[in-house]
């Protein structure tokens, strides 16, 4: 009987060198075998000492710059497609915390399912990931409380990708640096046949954010309206500006109204670079963490 080649994981990781030490561990822990490589994202001079402690050096990848969530799961999955023959790749943040059955309930889940090449772990959240033609990636009523589930797109926090879906449809696109890659991926393995997907009860916990809350306003917003011009059209972008701009002064009376991660600077920043045509990394003026 053979035995199953370890599933390789991408952590992509940046400063947190203490969360990435917990996650290492939690996929460690997975009752699947595991081959785990981390790619740094310019970690802090003064923290490079303990990053080494962290990870063997032949399972790190340094890049010596913030190029973000997307561009850095591109040199791992690069890394993947190179040197590995294992049909899927799982992709994570540094702080995620997977359960120890999560990657064993997600490839079960997917094993009779040859069209999903994108599923992401069960992140608690009760909606279903769908992008909305004039709004982008929201969440929908669940179809399900257990087992597979299809969605618009993976969640980012843990998700796996297929071989044979990466080779045809491609990596991440790198101009989103961070926030909404994984759904402009699905919407393009979605117009080449390639289903998306999540496992209800194949958990990940994803203690915190770590990034500044402007910073996070403005890479949603840009990235949103990035997403929906070029896969749905202008008109559908111009929408979901005024969206925003109308969100703006409701949400300084209605504070009910205004969501996650509210910071007026940063959705307005976000519109701007979005008219001038600027995507990849954040410019000066936007948080840095």
């Amino acid at each position: 009987m053979s035995v199953a080649a370890p599933i390789t994981v991408v952590i992509v990781h940046r400063n947190q060198v203490e969360s990435l030490g917990e996650t290492l561990t939690a996929f460690r822990r997975q009752t699947v075998a595991t081959d785990v490589v981390v790619v740094d994202n310019g970690t802090d001079r003064e923290a490079q000492p303990r990053l080494a402690a962290t990870v063997e050096p032949d399972r790190l990848i340094t890049t010596d710059l913030n190029l973000g969530f997307g561009p850095g799961a591109n040199v791992g999955l690069r890394r993947w497609l190179r040197e590995s023959s294992g049909e899927w790749c799982a992709i994570a943040p540094h702080d995620a915390i997977p359960e120890e059955d999560a990657l064993a309930k997600i490839l079960a889940a997917v094993h009779e399912r040859p069209f999903v090449g994108l599923v992401s772990a069960d992140v608690g959240d009760p909606g279903r990931p769908i992008i909305e033609p004039f709004l982008g990636p929201i969440d929908a009523p669940a179809a399900g409380e257990s087992g597979f589930e299809l969605t618009d797109y993976p969640h980012g926090t843990l998700m796996l990708i297929r071989r044979a879906c990466v080779l045809e449809v491609g990596l991440f696109d790198e101009r989103y640096f961070a926030y909404c890659e994984e759904a402009e991926l699905a919407v393009r393995a979605g117009s080449l046949g390639w289903q998306s997907g999540m496992v209800r009860g194949a958990r990940v916990h994803n203690p915190g954010m770590s990034a500044d809350v402007e910073r996070v306003a403005y890479l949603q917003h840009r990235n949103t309206l990035l997403l929906l011009r070029e896969h749905f059209g202008r008109w559908n972008a111009w929408f979901r500006i005024c969206m925003a701009l109308i969100q703006l002064p409701v949400g300084a009376v209605y504070p009910p109204a205004r969501g996650l991660h509210w910071s007026p600077a940063g959705r307005l920043k976000g519109i701007r670079d979005h008219l001038r045509g600027r995507y990849g990394p954040p410019p000066r003026d936007i948080g840095t963490r």
